[in-house]
This record gives structure tokens, C-alpha cells and sequence, in this order.
């Protein structure tokens, strides 16, 4: 009998590229160490109370960021394109909640002289806030839908990308011009003072918990956790889940197709909306480009997570929330460059984990 022959392995070689990621990676990690080692342990630029605060606030954020990050989510799950006009449905829902608040004030209970509305029946005013967003931004939403991404869904990828970014410019420009450049300020209602809120002590010092961070916070989880199970254990969840997974044979089961689009932008505008009161409530002043950076923010996070990932886009949001909030202080820089903290990650998720933290969901499902 012969030899028996044995199986060739060869060496897998290591690129270029693969070799530019290694040193990318060990250079970013020890920049990071070397910076967190000099603030944290040499300088103490920070006490622990600052740290809280700042923990506090990217928590914040990140709820807000959440809600938006869904919205890409959605979309990109059933259509497998990025809805960039997304950011606007959140400027829209922010003004919505706003003129309530404005024309409240105005209305007074007993007369002229009265009590104005909004500080009487602070609830009532706060629902209706909500509900003027939400309404405007699902319809914002639904339009959008209907006018600049379903007569092209059967083109190529580029051209809806190309009309949503048609349709967020329009937007932006439409919402200048009816509701002028300048900065509104939403009302701060005395029962949820944006100034106002729980004080806790760290390291005998004290920190504020305002009242409406821990209302946007609380809010921001519940409706994601809605939505998770909306997603998973509806009707409704079962049919998005089958339109992304394969629009023909959802379309051959019985499903319609078109609708479970459409409620899904309305979905979406439902997030968006309740995010752009929220961001009016807490942060209190609003403009016609509001949504610009939350929004690349909130794409930012999707990608973090895992772009089509509900869960992966929570988590991508609350990280990217509080890596922005404690990356500069970390890091010893310039608040105002906490943007350009956001966009490295960006960049580094695309270079090292392209599908993001929890991966990009498959084609076998999609939500």
C-alpha cells in the first residue's frame, strides 16, 4: 500500500491592509490609555462627582439618540436603504410639540386674567405636546413614504439615497422658511423645570438629576421596549419581520406589502416625534436644522450597533450617548469637539467591525 499523501495547508498571508488595521488599532488603544492615565490618575482634572454628571448626561442623550437610531433601523431593515430625511421628522415633531405649547400659554381657565393653561394642567399640556408631535411626525413620515421613496423602489439603491437627501434638504429649507432661522425656546413648565430635579451626593458633593432627564430617560425606554415587543410578538411585528426577510413570498402569503411599509415610516414617525419633544422638554431651544447633528449622531449609533439590529441600535445609542459625554473629559479636550469624538468612532467601527457591535442582521431576518 502507499504513502498515504497529506493534505497541503498553506500559511494564510496577512495583507496590507490587515497589517495597516493592527497598527491603526495598538496606536488608537495606547493614545486612549496614555490620555485616561494622564487625566484620570496623574492630574485629577475631574472629581467622581463630575464623572457622574457626565454619565448622567450621556444617558440622556442616548435615550434620545435611541429613538432616532430606531427610526434608521426600521427603514433599513424593510428596505435596505438609509432614510437620511429621518432627522427632519424629528425637527418637525419638535416644532409640533412647540406651537402647542405656545398656544396654550394663551389660553387662560377663568377668564383673561386667568391661569394659563399650561401651568394649571401642566399633564394635559404635556400629552397634548406628544401627541401633536407624534401625529406630525408619523404624517411627515407616511408622506414621505408615499411621494419620495415608492416611486423608486424598484431603481437602483443610489437613487432613493440620493432622494432622501433631496427630501431632508427640502425640509430643512421648507421649515426655515415657515418657521424663520431664528432659535425657538420651548416653555419651561414649573411642574417639569428643566433646572429642577433630584439632588444625590458624590464624594460629599452634590449632583443634580433634573426632572426632565429622568422623564426623557424613563419615556425613551419604554417606548423602545413597546417597540421590541411590538416587533417580536404582534401580528403586525410578524408581518415587518416576513417584508423584510422577502417582500415577494410576504406578498404571495397574503401580506400587503406597501401597507407594512407605510407603518413602518408611520412607526418611525412615532419615535422621531416623541424624541423631538423630548429633546425641546430637556434641552429647551429648538431651530429649523435641529435634527442635523442628532440625526448623523443617531446613524452613527445604528452603525455602532449593527445597522437593521434593534437591539444593537440601544445599545450602539446609549454607548455613543456616553462616550460623547465622557470622551472629552477623559481625553482632556475641548467639549465642543465631543462631535468629532462621535465621527472617529464612526470611522473606526467601519475600519475594524463594519458590521457593528452585535453585527449587521442577516438576510434570514432583518429584525
Amino acid at each position: 500500500m502507499g504513502d498515504v499523501i497529506a493534505p497541503v495547508r498553506f500559511r494564510k498571508r496577512i495583507t496590507t491592509y490587515q497589517i495597516s488595521q493592527i497598527v491603526i488599532g495598538i496606536a488608537f488603544i495606547a493614545y486612549v490609555t496614555w490620555r485616561l492615565y494622564t487625566i484620570i490618575v496623574i492630574r485629577h482634572t475631574y472629581g467622581p462627582d463630575t464623572w457622574v454628571k457626565f454619565a448622567i448626561s450621556g444617558l440622556i442623550i442616548g435615550s434620545v439618540y435611541a429613538l432616532i437610531t430606531i427610526g434608521y433601523t426600521l427603514v433599513y431593515a424593510i428596505l435596505r436603504m438609509i432614510n437620511f430625511a429621518h432627522s427632519e421628522v424629528f425637527m418637525v415633531g419638535s416644532f409640533a410639540g412647540f406651537f402647542v405649547f405656545e398656544g396654550l400659554k394663551n389660553v387662560h381657565l377663568g377668564g383673561a386674567e386667568g391661569i394659563p393653561f399650561i401651568d394649571a394642567l401642566p399633564i394635559p399640556s404635556i400629552i397634548l405636546a406628544f401627541a401633536a408631535g407624534i401625529a406630525v411626525s408619523m404624517l411627515t413620515g407616511i408622506t414621505l413614504e408615499r411621494i419620495a421613496y415608492r416611486p423608486l423602489r424598484g431603481a437602483p439603491r443610489l437613487v432613493p439615497l440620493i432622494s432622501a437627501v433631496g427630501a431632508s434638504i427640502f425640509l430643512q429649507n421648507a421649515a426655515q422658511l415657515m418657521f424663520g432661522p431664528q432659535r425657538r425656546t420651548y416653555y419651561n413648565l414649573p411642574a417639569l423645570d428643566r433646572n429642577l430635579g433630584w439632588t444625590i451626593t458624590v464624594a460629599s458633593k452634590p449632583v443634580l438629576i433634573t426632572y426632565t432627564g429622568v422623564f426623557t430617560f424613563v419615556l425613551a425606554i419604554i417606548l423602545l421596549v413597546s417597540l421590541y415587543l411590538l416587533v417580536q410578538k404582534t401580528r403586525l411585528g410578524r408581518a415587518m419581520r416576513a417584508v423584510s426577510e422577502n417582500k415577494q413570498t410576504a406578498a404571495l402569503m397574503g401580506i400587503d406589502v406597501d401597507a407594512i411599509i407605510s407603518r413602518t415610516f408611520a412607526i418611525s414617525g412615532v419615535l422621531a416625534g416623541s424624541a423631538g419633544v423630548m429633546w425641546g422638554l430637556h434641552y429647551g431651544q429648538i431651530h429649523s436644522y435641529v435634527g442635523f447633528i442628532p440625526g448623523i449622531k443617531a446613524f452613527t449609533a445604528a452603525v455602532l450597533g449593527g445597522i437593521g439590529n434593534i437591539p444593537g441600535a440601544m445599545l450602539g445609542s446609549m454607548l455613543l450617548g456616553l462616550i460623547e459625554s465622557l470622551g472629552p473629559g477623559g481625553l482632556g479636550i475641548d467639549f465642543q469637539l465631543k462631535d468629532v469624538i462621535a465621527f472617529s468612532i464612526l470611522v473606526l467601527v467601519l475600519i475594524f467591525r463594519p458590521s457593528g457591535i452585535l453585527g449587521e442582521v442577516g438576510s434570514q431576518e432583518k429584525l
